[in-house]
């Protein structure tokens, strides 16, 4: 679990950092959750964007995908999550290392 301090930091990483991923029509679904996993994996944290057509609501989807790929959700802003977790490979863990001195 974060504490308030390292999710503010998070989302200061997060600013600048373009969605990776959209939900379009199709909604949320498993081949989505098993990329955006991957994506987790190597960056630690990513950015995924609700487009126009989608019936998904921000916040469900976001719980939905947190669930899904064991991650956490930093922040839901408009139609964009913020999603984060902990590489398990060392050589990933930029985050990581900078959350533990939080």
């Amino acid at each position: 679990m974060l504490t308030g301090k390292q999710k503010r930091f998070l989302r200061s990483q997060a600013h600048h950092l373009q969605p990776i991923f959209q939900i379009g029509k199709g909604g949320v679904n498993v081949a989505m959750n098993t990329q955006i996993a991957e994506a987790l994996e190597k960056r630690e944290l990513i950015k995924v964007s609700l487009l126009q057509n989608t019936d998904e609501v921000a916040d469900e989807a976001a719980l939905e995908i947190a669930q899904a790929t064991n991650s956490e959700v930093v922040q839901v802003i408009g139609r964009v999550i913020v999603l984060y977790k902990a590489s398990s490979k060392e050589k990933y863990q930029r985050l990581t290392q900078q959350l533990k001195l939080l």
